[in-house]
């Protein structure tokens, strides 16, 4: 077991490396196609010597998934109070994972394992993640898992950041049913279907003024654009719910694979299944798996 420093491991695979940062929220530091002389980034390239979370490709949501709004929720008798941990945001985002500093349980070639341990303090449940990074050739497999270490029922849910780099020929095409529409603090104020401004099914994905969760998504997306080496399929078996973050400013949008809503935690626990949120017994974990493949290839 390695503690995990300010280093970046690297893995290979045929025409892809990707590195990876555990010190900075175990993420993903950069995923990059190499071949004929030239590197294309499949997932946002970090400016020289980024070394916040904010700047990495990407990085995992854990325990919960975007915001809790007012920072607080009850669960079963129990007020949770989180305190913002974003400047410029008033509602807590994304749980402690992507904020903390990660071990390196093993690594290879193409494989790496690591784990990261929460004490129970503002977020009041002790719970161990583990992340497995695949690398082969045609792309990478990334588990994530919890586990609920503590002595009392936990809510959870698991969700991936992944930043994708754009321009005015990158598209997205993928099914979902509904969309949620969200107030000046990108909190959830109505669900309505997924058409007009919020049709995914075949469109542009840069610069369309979008930061919104959608539900009913289909498991997988499509991600193209003539300068990549091929098509890219974003896909989670156990993601219900897709997050589309693109700027007007353009130059990056983020596709996310959750497995909740955003703000589920604040509704009452009977809708939580509904929402995708799950409830870990002692002992019990959930995992979610991304696949994110080249030219279609699927997982």
């Amino acid at each position: 077991m390695l503690q995990a420093d300010h280093m970046l491991l690297t893995l290979e695979a045929g025409s892809l490396a990707l590195r990876i940062a555990p010190a900075t929220g175990g993420a993903i530091h950069d995923l990059t196609f190499v071949g004929d002389g030239s590197r294309i980034p499949l997932l946002r390239a970090p400016r020289e010597g980024a070394d916040h979370v904010l700047d990495m490709a990407s990085f995992p949501l854990v325990p919960f998934v975007n915001r809790i709004r007012g920072g607080r929720f009850t669960f079963r008798g129990r007020e949770v109070v989180i305190r913002p941990n974003m400047a410029n945001d008033i509602s807590p985002l994304h749980g402690q994972g992507w904020l903390g500093s990660w071990t390196v349980e093993r690594s290879s070639a193409r494989e790496a394992e690591l784990r990261f341990v929460h004490e129970a303090g503002e977020w009041p449940w002790a719970y161990e993640v583990r992340q497995l990074f695949s690398l082969e050739e045609e792309g990478l497999t990334l588990r994530l898992e919890c586990r609920n270490r503590d002595v009392t029922p936990m809510p959870c849910g698991l969700g991936q950041h992944p930043y994708f780099p754009c321009t005015g020929e990158t598209r997205i095409r993928t099914s979902v049913r509904t969309a949620f529409e969200i107030d000046e603090h990108v909190l959830p104020v109505g669900e309505v279907p997924a058409v007009g401004r919020y049709d995914l099914g075949d469109r542009a994905v840069c610069g369309q003024g979008l930061d919104h969760g959608f539900g009913g998504w289909g498991g997988e997306a499509v991600l193209s654009d003539p300068a990549w080496p091929g098509p890219l399929r974003l896909s989670s078996e156990e993601a219900r719910f897709f997050q589309l973050y693109s700027p007007e400013s353009g130059g990056i949008f983020v596709a996310e694979p959750v497995t909740h809503a955003n703000a589920a935690l604040n509704e009452p626990e009977e809708r939580w299944g509904d929402l995708g949120l799950k409830v870990l017994e002692p002992g019990e974990a959930m995992a979610l798996t991304m696949r994110l493949a080249i030219d279609g290839t699927a997982a």
